[in-house]
């Protein structure tokens, strides 16, 4: 709205219609919001993908400098056993639908602090903050005897599968790349002792 004085008095105003404007803003708004969520989610289980995964172990590792004592957190990397031989036999399909399924049996255990997310093939990452080793140890193994117990493709009943974990308390002064390697490395050792495991690296 823009209002004139004119030399005889009168007052001229001039509206303009902007609704348009402020759809399209709101539209620029949602769109910005929808690309930001696809950036961070993983498209087949939608759950977060690897780059949130990272950002939120970065935070977890900022928040470690920052604090003066206490509990900080641990990580976990999980792994799907045998994934490779589940989609030789039975499909890549099938191989999508595990991985769906272990995505909606681990989100109910987890709690709205943590952090859970696919970082790749049948890899998976736990971000368990204010956690100490033994709690997040109770925590995975929850996990790994609910898959073990699963049945999850109605049209295979005798289908069943099993993951392997290797956990990893944060250190003071240490970085996402090193507290990764020894959670990694973890998960090596339950892959190499048998799998359907949770192994721990101190």
């Amino acid at each position: 709205m823009t209002e004139t004085v004119q030399k005889d008095g009168w007052m001229l105003c001039i509206a303009s219609d902007i609704t348009h404007l402020k759809q399209s803003e709101r539209d620029v708004r949602q769109d910005r919001d929808f690309a930001l969520r696809a950036s961070q989610t993983d498209e087949l289980t939608s759950i977060s993908n690897r780059r949130f995964m990272m950002a939120a172990l970065e935070s977890l590792i900022a928040r470690q400098g920052s604090a003066n004592a206490g509990v900080v957190g641990c990580i976990c990397i999980m792994d799907l056993d045998f994934f490779k031989r589940i989609n030789d036999i039975y499909g890549h399909q099938f191989g999508d639908d595990v991985l769906i399924d272990f995505s909606r049996r681990v989100q109910p255990v987890i709690r709205r602090r943590d952090s859970f997310g696919r970082i790749g093939g049948e890899e998976f990452m736990l971000i368990l903050p204010d956690t100490t080793l033994a709690q997040a140890e109770l925590i995975v193994d929850r996990i790994i005897g609910m898959v073990r117990g699963a049945r999850p493709i109605p049209t295979v009943p005798s289908f069943s599968y099993t993951c392997s974990a290797g956990l990893a308390e944060l250190r003071p002064g240490e970085t996402a790349r090193e507290v990764y390697a020894r959670a990694d490395e973890a998960l090596y050792h339950a892959k190499q002792s048998g799998r359907d495991r949770l192994k721990i690296v101190a």
